[in-house]
């Protein structure tokens, strides 16, 4: 019987986590993004309580499969450049610790079932190269904030390691977002071309690394090649 009810819970769980990963889907399909007139009518008329009602909305919006990068160029043009990259690293934080234990304690029962305990498997090479994995996924823009949360969460990486690869590696984009949206009020200003070039070559050097590293270095990607 408790067997029998353990499975029932693995199935819900499993469930609701894909019913979020689709509400996501449908969300990023459906509903158009906001624009910058949108974006800063909604901060006026937020009153005093707008730097939490946009840290509670970015780890929300994160978990919805919405991109950081988004997420973080709005705050920077709400919030200007310092309190924009304070506002926007700790609600990319809490976005992060919050998807991974929603994949840890909702998807990871789940998949290990649908694979057949393959599971396993990727679980020694992310006791290798897990936190690796996790900091190359921060510092390149292509690869999706969600993913790196979520994909996190359904293996057995440690929560601290995680967590200290997240803060360092969601620094650099941090900057350069909210920098993005912080000039974009002023398209002709230095800022703004500053932060074109910077996000350019962020997103340029994180892919042509990310992609190298996919090929030949140590990393879950590539070890996963050779396993399977």
């Amino acid at each position: 019987m408790m067997e029998a009810m353990n499975e029932i819970s693995v199935w819900a769980r499993f469930g609701a986590f894909v019913a979020l990963i689709l509400a996501g889907i449908a969300l990023l399909i459906l509903v158009p993004l906001p624009d910058v007139d949108q974006i800063r009518s909604w901060a006026q008329g937020s009153g005093p309580w707008v730097p939490l009602w946009f840290v509670l909305g970015y780890v929300v919006a994160g978990l919805l499969l919405v991109p950081r990068t988004v997420l973080s160029m709005a705050g920077g043009l709400v919030f200007g450049l310092a309190t924009g990259m304070m506002l926007v690293w700790v609600a990319a934080m809490l976005g992060a610790i919050t998807g991974f234990w929603v994949g840890r304690l909702l998807g990871r029962d789940g998949v290990d079932r649908l694979t057949r305990g393959r599971m396993a498997r990727l679980d020694e090479m992310v006791e290798q190269h897990g936190v690796f994995a996790v900091l190359i996924g921060r510092l390149a823009p292509v690869i999706p904030y969600a993913a790196v949360n979520y994909g996190s969460g359904l293996t057995s990486l440690r929560f601290v390691p995680y967590a200290l690869a997240t803060a360092v590696g969601i620094t650099p984009g941090t900057v350069v977002y909210v920098a993005f949206g912080a000039a974009s009020a002023d398209p002709g200003s230095g800022l703004f071309l500053l932060s074109t070039v910077a996000l350019l070559a962020l997103i340029v050097g994180g892919w042509a690394y990310a992609r190298r590293r996919g090929h030949s270095g140590p990393g879950v990607l590539s070890g996963a090649r050779r396993r399977y």
